[in-house]
């Protein structure tokens, strides 16, 4: 996040755990964002909280220190079996990219991640809970998946975080996620982390259901990091759009560019046009495999794919 949407918090003022400091100075975290400002003090007292935050925030840093610290602070039975904490996630790509920032802030801490989703990876996936985990990460199918059939436990569970709620809801997982909280301890004997970009009637609803007493956090859209991208629109015909855009690719030379369609057949038109004028380009739609889906967004990530054309 860029250094004018930090406030003058320091991460060393909230009394974090010394392994979490580390991690956050070697990934060049000093100050919090004014979602993680908010909430962390909060969080870290074992407080409920429903955060409003969208994507670009630091929602995710926020809610894994909360979730760290406790468990760290926490000490358990040498034979006791977890996972302790579970994040929630509606989307493959999300529960990898939580994963990630999991590792990242815990590479100090000992605990052990693991992160499952449907598509892939069924079996290596199990193993991996197998072997025990400490905070588990995942969508809400396979999630379910692997609890009925015993591979993990949820009757442990101290930190439950539900990321991107409404998201959640617009896919049709709100039965799937309260089956699972349902499995948990009470939200009395937890602490419940709920975060989305809206929190709409439902979402309060379920955050009322299933949490206790949560402080609700609300990061006005000044401070979200979106109030810094340059928007432009145009208004043209549909003959007039390939032209247009490979009039700003032209212009603009972006090291980066994702550009979104509303199908699969204009996906691949669109690539075709980029290929036929000599733009390297990938289609990342819902049909394509999740291993391909991973290389595809791992190398635009890299910057070894400039141009991403992806349905929404």
């Amino acid at each position: 996040m860029q250094k004018d949407h930090l406030t003058h918090v320091p991460f060393s003022s909230l009394g974090l755990t010394d392994s979490l400091l580390e991690s956050l100075e070697d990934a060049g975290f000093a100050y919090c964002t004014p979602i993680q400002a908010a909430t962390l003090p909060l969080a870290l007292k074992g407080q409920d909280i429903a955060g409003q935050a969208q994507t670009g925030t630091g929602k995710t840093a926020a809610y894994l220190l909360a979730a760290l610290h406790h468990l760290m602070e926490t000490p358990v039975a040498e034979d006791a079996v977890g996972p302790w904490a579970i994040v929630i996630a509606p989307t493959r790509e999300l529960a990898v990219q939580i994963h990630r920032d999991a590792e990242l802030l815990g590479r100090y801490t000992g605990l052990k991640f693991a992160v499952v989703y449907g598509g892939t990876g069924y079996d290596s996936q199990r193993r991996q809970l197998e072997a025990g985990v400490d905070v588990l990460i995942g969508t809400p199918g396979r999630l379910i998946d692997y609890y009925k059939q015993g591979v993990y436990k949820l009757n442990q569970i101290e930190v439950v975080i539900l990321d991107e709620a409404d998201r959640m809801f617009d896919l049709g997982f709100i039965a799937d996620i309260r089956y699972l909280l349902r499995k948990m301890p009470a939200p009395g004997q937890r602490i419940n982390l709920l975060f989305s970009a809206t929190l709409s009637n439902r979402v309060m609803e379920l955050a009322y259901e299933h949490m206790n007493n949560p402080q609700v956090i609300r990061i006005e859209s000044e401070h979200v990091t979106a109030e810094n991208v340059r928007q432009a629109l145009y208004h043209v015909s549909a003959h007039d759009k390939i032209p247009l855009l490979l009039g700003i690719l032209r212009q603009q030379d972006p090291r980066r560019t994702m550009i979104f369609v509303n199908t699969k057949r204009a996906a691949d038109r669109v690539t075709g046009y980029l290929l036929g004028n000599g733009y390297e380009a990938g289609v990342l739609s819902g049909d394509i495999p999740q291993n391909k889906r991973l290389h595809l967004l791992q190398a635009f990530q890299r910057g070894d794919l400039p141009i991403l054309v992806a349905t929404d």
